[in-house]
């Protein structure tokens, strides 16, 4: 039976941390420098990942925000999924942001954990060149990059932020011009985007071996005195992302139920429990859908007109657990460069990180490829990555299960504001199979 990805990715780490341990950066076979094999396959995944990144967003994008202006349009439905999508992703990010410059996962006994990640002194001077120095009166540069004056320009430098801005532009007006034009651009971008998700999923299914080198390049450089700094670091990044998760879906979400819905939270969260224990086990929004349309459908009340239109697009582009963690990732391997990064540039990665969460939620390691655009829109390099990918699934389960709550609560209010009065009352809660 083949092993699904993730326990390929878990045994890969395994595999790494051991055979980096073991052989250092002085270790060879068959006379060949083992750490320099390391650095090479670490280098070619990251290739790969950043090879892909353009044409994944562009199309992305233009076919997510398409298939809102096209199937009901932005009218009032449409209006308020998008507004309860967007604030809520944003709310995410700004608390994941608040707990990663409280808790600091990238500082260990005061100083930055560069070196206990491994990262060289070479790419941290050229990535303190790049991103200090900044300050508030360089925001008007952030918007100025959103609109750049020459996109191709823009994407063979990597400028995400204009790339994302200008598909957002070219998916909405696709679906104004007459409707033979669009059709044809539609399908174009459909087939763009499902050639892209194809490659994507070439590519995945070597993330076993491209981790194993960007782990084991880490673990080699590591002495073992560092190893309890590096368990410290891992431990609080996990203790960052999990406790605004937890504020996200404990507090944030609920309070709107109140506020705007008028409706018991812990109503909805019995409602919700079957589809949230799948996608904590399946760690798959998509997945879980058909479960989250009929907990939300049976147990909750809201109308099949609501659930069908809200349900479905939640899955593709709310993703309001997966964009507080790019942030927060993002933010752990700046502060192990020992950055102080200014307002500017941590308003530059929740901008992104919102963007990004539109964009590149459907794909198969979404969480992967968008910490490489922010990490890159900022003057970042991606290779802490790997790093991360030690605690990944675990935090993978969680903010799933975040993600599909937040598809839910938006559902709810979005019937309440629409007029439906069954909502949490229609009959009482039962086991769903």
């Amino acid at each position: 039976m083949k092993l699904k990805l993730h326990w390929q990715i878990l045994i890969s780490l395994v595999v790494a941390a051991f055979a980096g341990h073991l052989s250092g950066t002085e270790g060879t076979l068959l006379g060949v420098n083992l750490y320099a094999v390391y650095v090479f396959i670490g280098a070619l995944f990251m290739n790969a990942l950043k090879m892909i990144i353009v044409p994944l967003i562009i199309s992305s994008i233009i076919t997510g925000v398409s298939g809102v202006g096209g199937s009901q349009g932005l009218g009032r439905l449409g209006g308020k999924t998008v507004l309860f999508y967007m604030t809520t992703s944003l709310l995410a990010i700004l608390t994941g942001l608040l707990f990663v410059n409280i808790l600091n996962p990238g500082i260990v006994n005061g100083e930055p954990a560069r070196e206990v990640l491994g990262l060289s002194q070479d790419a941290v001077a050229q990535v303190a060149e790049k991103v200090q120095g900044r300050s508030a009166s360089d925001l008007s540069d952030v918007f100025l990059s959103m609109v750049p004056p020459n996109i191709v320009l823009a994407a063979a430098e990597g400028q995400m932020l204009g790339l994302i801005f200008f598909s957002l532009l070219f998916g909405f007006f696709m679906t104004r011009i007459d409707k033979e034009s669009g059709d044809l651009l539609d399908r174009f971008w459909q087939g763009v985007a499902g050639v892209m998700m194809g490659i994507t999923d070439l590519i995945m299914k070597f993330a076993p071996l491209g981790v194993f080198g960007l782990v084991a390049k880490t673990v080699a450089g590591i002495g073992p005195e560092q190893l309890d700094d590096l368990a410290i670091s891992l431990g609080t990044f996990t203790l960052s992302v999990l406790l605004a998760l937890l504020v996200h879906v404990a507090v944030t979400l609920p309070v709107l139920l109140v506020l705007v819905a008028r409706v018991n939270p812990l109503a909805h969260f019995k409602a919700m429990m079957p589809a949230l224990l799948t996608a904590f086990s399946t760690a798959s929004s998509s997945a879980t859908l058909p479960l989250t349309m009929e907990c939300v459908r049976d147990n909750a009340g809201v109308s099949n007109r609501t659930s069908s239109f809200v349900l479905p697009l939640g899955a593709t582009v709310n993703m309001d657990g997966t964009a507080l963690y790019e942030c927060v990732a993002a933010m752990f391997i700046a502060q192990a460069y020992g950055l102080e990064l200014s307002f500017v540039t941590q308003f530059t990665i929740v901008l992104v990180a919102l963007l990004t969460s539109i964009g590149v939620a459907g794909i198969p390691a979404a969480s992967l490829v968008a910490i490489t655009i922010i990490l890159s829109s900022i003057g970042l390099p991606a290779e802490a990555i790997g790093l991360i990918l030690a605690v990944d699934r675990i935090l993978d389960m969680f903010r799933t299960s975040v993600n599909v709550f937040s598809d839910s609560c938006g559902a709810v209010l979005i019937a309440k504001t629409e007029g439906e009065q069954d909502v949490l009352k229609a009959k009482p809660v039962g086991a769903v199979s």
